[in-house]
């Protein structure tokens, strides 16, 4: 049975989950606080993380650093703010998906489907490969099962997002990716946000990997189509 942890300061969005959730067929825990959200993830066992954006304590942005520290569980953002760049931010914290308040109980549920069924696949993907060998790209090293990656010898931190990003286009070392290729790839197909969330993960994992960011030697952009990694021409 598939268990949920939802960390909701609002007991009227909270309580109502709960009892919806449970009737769908999911295992739930709840917490009013990043603390006692903390504290029950870390016991183990969840699928999912629900995340109110605006908690006490430990806020819902360090909760889910936190989280994504450990492990690559899928999280939804809940959240009352609904401005572009709040979305922004939440997906690039590890997110894998923002719900705005007021949301209905239907279209959140979708959303925690879309969500596993992305993370099933993609773990179904990783057991069909073989994560123990590297993927390499000139000074660049990821190993995938450790969710590790080594630039120029030194280790680098990825959060989620980035290194699936990272992954995928090293996946495709040489070929040009299109932007809807990556957003569908790391985001999932029913991804409803615009491109800028993707430009944003680029500029980050080009600032990790790249000695001179602005003149980027390994992740180019292919004007009008996306962008490819390979390895340095000279």
């Amino acid at each position: 049975m598939t268990r949920i942890l939802i960390v909701e300061d609002e007991e009227s969005y909270r309580e109502p989950l709960v009892y919806q959730l449970t009737r769908e067929g999911y295992e739930v825990s709840a917490a009013a606080t990043g603390e006692e959200g903390l504290e029950l993830f870390t016991h183990g066992g969840i699928d999912l993380v629900l995340l109110d954006l605006m908690l006490p304590g430990i806020d819902g942005t360090a909760l889910c650093r936190r989280i994504r520290e450990q492990s690559r569980v899928p999280i939804i953002m809940l959240t009352a703010k609904s401005t572009e760049i709040d979305k922004v931010v939440g997906l690039e914290i590890g997110a894998d998906d923002y719900v705005t308040k007021p949301y209905s109980f239907r279209e959140l549920l979708a959303r925690i489907r879309a969500v596993m069924r992305r993370n099933q696949n993609a773990q179904q993907q990783g057991v069909a490969g073989d994560d123990d060998v590297p993927l390499v790209c000139g000074d660049i090293v990821m190993h995938v099962g450790q969710h590790q990656v080594t630039v120029r010898g030194e280790s680098v931190f990825f959060p989620l997002k980035e290194f699936e990003l990272l992954e995928y286009l090293m996946q495709n070392k040489g070929r040009v990716l299109t932007r809807h290729q990556l957003i569908d790839r790391i985001w999932g197909a029913d991804y409803v946000g615009d491109t800028k969330t993707l430009d944003v993960h680029v500029k980050r994992v080009r600032a990790k990997i790249e000695e001179v960011p602005s003149h980027p030697k390994y992740l180019s952009t292919v004007r009008g189509l996306g962008y490819k990694i390979d390895e340095p021409s000279d």
